[in-house]
């Protein structure tokens, strides 16, 4: 293809796995690295690409190289040393981090690929495995226009929504207003849906009705059915989010931000944690008002 580029893609979780194989379905020239290799291996069965030792041989031949891994020390595990993704790559190359990290890793690792000569983006993203593997994620960016004008076009493979936020950071500190909102419609459905239960209402009546009006969310019409029927071993995980939380959290006490629903939601989700439910999605909020 015309436009094909050579890329890496460093972490094939439930997220990476299928974004990468969105680019090799698209024709880009892909070399993925996983720390468990048979991940790895498996994803070149299903995939046209190649796969390397390390995150630097990885990145060693690519222009873009992707990351997808689970926290600022993960990061800074694949991207330092010497067989990290900057020993790798060329001057003029481009990282992006789709991790949700925090704004300080962002600005932190901005510097360390500028002195390199090598473009930075730090671009989070929501939609979670679904969205993943149908390829319509939102991707909230921070970083140089210049860099971003040469990545977008590679994104969109699995994206439906890509926004340029701001410098360096930016993309971090949006996917923190993104998870501090899902964190409060969260703790409201499971508090509706449990009132609607004890009142002998039919929770997928109600739903049809008040969905079509201003309590319409993404959240109502997507986990409404296996929240009442108490299913939650899948989707977005509660270990995830109280990560995810606890990044916002303290960016907000830098910024002199309140946040007094989320840090109780977080706890709530504490409590989920405690009784074994740390994998389950977030919608098992409800589970700590049923018990």
């Amino acid at each position: 293809m015309a436009d094909a580029r050579r890329v890496a893609f460093v972490g094939l979780g439930v997220m990476g796995f299928p974004m990468a194989g969105h680019l090799a379905a698209a024709g880009q020239r892909v070399t993925v690295y996983n720390r468990t290799k048979v991940r790895a291996a498996e994803w070149q069965r299903r995939h046209d690409g190649a796969t390397a030792p390390t995150p630097a041989a990885a990145a060693r031949d690519a222009e873009i190289v992707f990351v997808c891994v689970g926290n600022d020390d993960d990061v800074r595990a694949v991207v330092y040393g010497e067989d990290g993704v900057l020993a790798g790559l060329a001057s003029g190359g481009v990282l992006v981090d789709h991790t949700t990290a925090s704004a300080e890793l962002a600005v932190e690792l901005e510097g360390a690929c500028g002195a390199a000569g090598i473009g930075w983006l730090d671009a989070p993203v929501s939609g979670g495995q679904a969205g993943a593997e149908q390829g319509q994620l939102t991707i909230m960016v921070g970083g140089r226009t210049d860099a971003f004008a040469r990545v977008e076009p590679v994104m969109a493979h699995y994206a439906k929504r890509i926004r340029l936020m701001g410098p360096a950071g930016s993309g971090q500190l949006t996917k923190m207003v993104n998870q501090i909102c899902i964190a409060g419609v969260l703790q409201g459905l499971a508090e509706a849906f449990h009132f609607a239960e004890r009142s002998g209402l039919d929770v997928g009546a109600v739903v049809d009705v008040i969905s079509k009006g201003a309590a319409q969310s993404w959240q109502m019409e997507n986990r409404h059915q296996t929240m009442a029927a108490g299913q939650f071993e899948f989707g977005f995980a509660v270990d995830w989010m109280r990560k995810d939380l606890a990044i916002a959290l303290a960016a907000a006490r830098k910024v002199g931000a309140r946040l007094p629903l989320t840090a109780l939601v977080d706890q709530f989700y504490a409590d989920v944690q405690a009784h074994g439910g740390g994998r389950w999605d977030t919608s098992s909020l409800i589970t700590r008002l049923r018990s």
